[in-house]
């Protein structure tokens, strides 16, 4: 599956004087293809995060097209562009993004439980066993360290096994041995025919990567 963007760009309007619109992202093309891992580096506030956040569908664009495969993916009502997210498209949020009513085994179970569909719960469990949480299937949000939120999150955007794969700093704050269990993981997906775009600002992040990237002021180039 591709994911590719036409002359994209995103603008924003803020209330101050003689400088009230500007580009998060500017105009641009973007391919993302099966079987690699893209890193997108550059400062905060570079427009990473947006432009990662146009990719899943969850902020349009001001300009330009997304498609996945032939599916103009912003050309569909907000139900049915949810579910196509739904079934295609991973993501991996910055933050903590846990419910904190629901167990860990419960929270990975989200993508499925939310539409009414079985669990999938030994799914989940061999997600959490490859990243090293399984003993804590039954443990709540509040319960866990950092790094353990956030393999929870992984697994959650893995569940349903989507072609697409995005994450937005997926290890922010997280000592060098999670870091390294969470690189190597996104790239195994990748050589498993995942197309996975990460956007980090951990330099070691390169030595996984097929591709680079980085964002200055809204501009995209390959490195």
């Amino acid at each position: 599956m591709i994911l590719k963007a036409e002359k994209i760009s995103k603008e924003f309007i803020r209330e101050m004087k003689n400088t009230n619109r500007f580009f998060a992202v500017q105009e641009t093309d973007f391919i993302l293809e099966s079987g690699s891992l893209t890193v997108l580096m550059g400062r905060s506030g570079s427009g990473k995060s947006t432009l990662l956040n146009m990719f899943a569908g969850l902020m349009l664009p001001t300009s330009g097209k997304i498609l996945l495969d032939n599916t103009d993916m912003y050309s569909l009502p907000d139900k049915e562009l949810s579910e196509f997210r739904n079934r295609h498209i991973g993501v991996i949020p910055q933050g903590q993004t846990a419910l904190h009513s629901l167990n860990v085994l419960e929270n990975v179970c989200l993508p499925y439980t939310l539409g009414g569909e079985d669990a999938h719960e030994a799914d989940a469990l061999a997600l959490l066993e490859t990243l090293e949480i399984a003993p804590l299937q039954a443990a709540m949000p509040a319960e866990l360290s950092g790094g353990e939120l956030r393999r929870m999150a992984i697994a959650r955007a893995f569940l349903r096994k989507p072609e697409i794969i995005l994450a937005d700093e997926p290890t922010s704050d997280l000592d060098d041995e999670t870091t390294k269990i969470v690189f190597s993981f996104l790239k195994h997906a990748a050589q498993n025919g995942s197309a996975v775009f990460v956007v980090t600002h951990e330099n070691d992040a390169v030595q996984y990567a097929d591709r680079v990237f980085r964002m200055n002021a809204g501009i995209l180039e390959e490195q």
